[in-house]
C-alpha cells in the first residue's frame, strides 16, 4: 500500500462536492502532468488511502480522508471535445492520459492547513512543502502519513 495527497481547488471539485455524491465516489480526472500521470496510470492501486487537499484558496489544507476504489484507467475526458480537458493528441488504443476512482470516507477535524504544516519540524521533506512544487498527486511516506494523522481527528461518512 501507498499513501497520496491529490491536490485539488474546493470551487472547482472538493469535500463539498464529493460529500453531495452518490456514495462520494467520484473520478479522479483532467490531470494534465506527466510525472502525476505515471502515478495514476503505474502506482497507484485500489485501497490506497489519499489525503484530499485544498489549494488555492483562502486557507489550503488537507481537509479530507480519501480510498481509491477503481485503480488507473484511460480519462475519458481527454476523448471528449466538450471536455475543458479534452486533449486532440489522445488517440483511440493510445490513451494520454489516465483516472483514478476515489471515495471520500472521512473529514479531519481541525483541518491541516497549510501554514500549520509549514511549521511543523517533522514534515521538513514532506513533497507538498517543497519551493515550486506544483504536482496535483504526490505521494506521502508512511511516516509522514501516521504524523499528520495524529494531528488531528477522522469522522467517518
Amino acid at each position: 500500500m501507498s499513501y497520496w495527497l491529490f491536490k485539488s481547488e474546493p470551487q472547482e471539485f472538493g469535500l463539498d462536492h464529493l460529500l453531495a455524491l452518490p456514495g462520494r465516489v467520484a473520478r479522479w480526472d483532467g490531470v494534465r502532468n506527466y510525472e502525476a500521470r505515471n502515478l495514476l496510470r503505474d502506482q497507484i492501486q485500489v485501497g490506497d488511502p489519499v489525503f484530499l487537499y485544498h489549494s488555492s484558496c483562502e486557507q489550503p489544507g488537507i481537509v479530507g480522508l480519501m480510498e481509491v476504489v477503481r485503480a488507473g484507467y484511460p480519462d475519458p475526458t481527454a476523448s471528449d471535445p466538450e471536455s475543458p480537458y479534452w486533449d486532440p493528441r489522445n488517440l483511440p488504443g493510445q490513451p494520454r492520459w489516465y483516472a483514478v476512482d476515489v471515495r471520500l470516507t472521512a473529514r479531519l477535524c481541525p483541518v491541516l492547513l497549510l501554514s500549520h504544516l509549514r511549521g511543523d519540524p517533522e514534515l521538513q521533506e514532506f513533497r507538498l512543502l517543497r519551493f515550486g512544487n506544483r504536482l496535483s498527486i504526490l505521494p506521502v511516506s508512511p511516516s509522514e502519513w501516521t504524523h499528520l494523522l495524529a494531528q488531528t481527528r477522522l469522522f467517518p461518512l
